[in-house]
């Protein structure tokens, strides 16, 4: 897996702050289970810490690419 992350700052308030934070991962996964891996995908921001974390105070975008071998 790879991924590709990239932070908006701006300044709402007139002060710095992450405001987004994009990511794009890159999956590499054996072939036939491209719809295992999307609905896992699908799903992991409920599991997964720093995202539930950051919820509600930054704006998380995800995207993915992925490739059967």
């Amino acid at each position: 897996m790879q991924a590709d992350v990239q932070g908006v700052i701006e300044a709402p308030e007139g002060v710095l702050k992450i405001t987004t934070i994009r990511t794009k991962f890159k999956l590499l996964i054996p072939k036939g289970k491209k719809e295992a891996a999307e609905r896992a995908l699908n799903v992991f921001e409920k599991a997964c810490p720093v995202a539930q974390t950051l919820k509600g105070a930054i704006n998380l975008e995800n995207t993915w690419e992925i490739t059967e071998e």
